[in-house]
């Protein structure tokens, strides 16, 4: 099982939901960056969950730095960072293992680990992984933002409700650090919480639309053909779980139209080039054209649902059905953009120091 991602700057995960302890080693940080605990708490607090639209499981995700950080600098050797688990009800899984839930990992892990893999919670494929994603994301984040870019993520749509585009980058990306609930429309908000509470209370589950704008992104990054933007990109987003789709700037939209809809004209702005629209999300040829980066990806809806579903039971091999117990998120996008956000973060910095050199990043105060 391969547990790691990115070429020089590299995060290796470990830990299970219901084992002691889950954590990552972030690798590659170059020595001498600021590390923010408060903003490492920031970070970590957005993707908690809250009231009735998420779980009632609740951990502190205390973010333990064990290595790779002296006097609030990265030395440059890797850095491990360890969350303990605390609020664990394994019995609510006792029989997950022989019958499996439909949309989860549960038949799946065992069909590759043979049986051995530790299901409780979900175990090594449980959304809680992320939590130390969304810690490691927190130091590199604040090392980007001292390079001048910032990135951020808003529930794009549930259902039918939409919330509005991105306008001002900047201003509209620090805004939404600000909001446990991620909308760019205030308005927008309340009716997207009454949809999921209406979902919760049927024993159901909703999924969603996530949109992210990387803004003050260098022109030129990218190393086509395999580590492309969007290659390198949509490898990391799609190791989240639950995100069933990713696409940049208009995506599946840009099929339909023609080549004079779909180009993004050049213009001149002062002396720096940019596109009158940006349909191809900043992005041509797999390299950053200095323009924002946009891309959005599809959050399913939660599998672990609580109506009662057909199902298997693997020892009697025979069909049965599957009422499920436990504490379970009627949605998770609310708390899954911090996750893009963090992961984004730590691929955008591999791609930069990949291309400027190991040191890009440092002697950022």
């Amino acid at each position: 099982m391969k547990n790691t991602f990115g070429n020089n700057i590299t995060i290796t995960l470990f830990g299970e939901s219901h084992g002691e302890a889950i954590g990552c080693v972030l690798d590659g940080m170059a020595p001498g960056i600021k590390v923010d605990e408060d903003a490492i708490e920031r970070m970590m607090e957005l993707r908690k969950p809250k009231g009735k639209i998420s779980t009632s499981r609740h951990e502190p995700d205390k973010a333990k730095i064990v290595s790779g950080v002296y006097n609030g600098y990265t030395t440059g050797t890797p850095i491990c960072i360890v969350i303990e688990n605390t609020n664990t009800h394994s019995g609510d899984y006792a029989k997950l293992n022989i019958i499996p839930r439909p949309g989860h990992a549960d038949l799946t892990a065992g069909l590759k680990y043979h049986g051995f893999q530790d299901y409780r919670g979900g175990g090594h494929f449980s959304g809680r992984i992320t939590a130390p994603i969304v810690a490691a994301g927190a130091i590199v984040m604040e090392a980007l933002n001292k390079k001048g870019i910032y990135v951020g993520t808003h529930i794009s749509s549930i259902g039918e409700i939409k919330d509005r585009d991105f306008a001002d980058y900047v201003s509209d990306i620090e805004g939404l650090y600000d909001k446990e609930f991620p909308v760019l429309d205030d308005e927008t908000e309340d009716k997207m919480r009454a949809y999921i509470e209406a979902a919760a209370a049927e024993g159901d589950s909703v999924g969603g639309i996530l949109k992210t704008a990387v803004v003050g992104c260098p022109g030129g990054i990218g190393e086509p053909w395999f580590d492309s933007v969007e290659s390198m990109l949509s490898h990391a987003l799609f190791s989240i779980p639950a995100v069933k789709g990713v696409q940049f700037g208009g995506g599946f939209a840009l099929a339909g139209m023609h080549g004079s809809e779909a180009n993004d004209s050049f213009r001149m702005a002062g002396n720096k080039v940019v596109t009158a629209t940006n349909h191809n999300g900043g992005i041509n040829g797999g390299i950053t054209n200095e323009m924002p980066i946009e891309f959005s990806v599809a959050i399913k809806p939660t599998p672990s649902i609580y109506k009662e579903q057909d199902s298997v039971d693997l020892d009697k091999k025979e069909n049965t059905r599957l009422k499920i117990e436990g504490r379970h998120d009627p949605a998770i996008i609310h708390r899954a953009r911090i996750v893009v956000d963090a992961i984004t973060a730590i691929t955008l910095a591999d791609l930069l120091v990949t291309h400027y050199g190991t040191d890009y990043l440092c002697n950022t105060d």
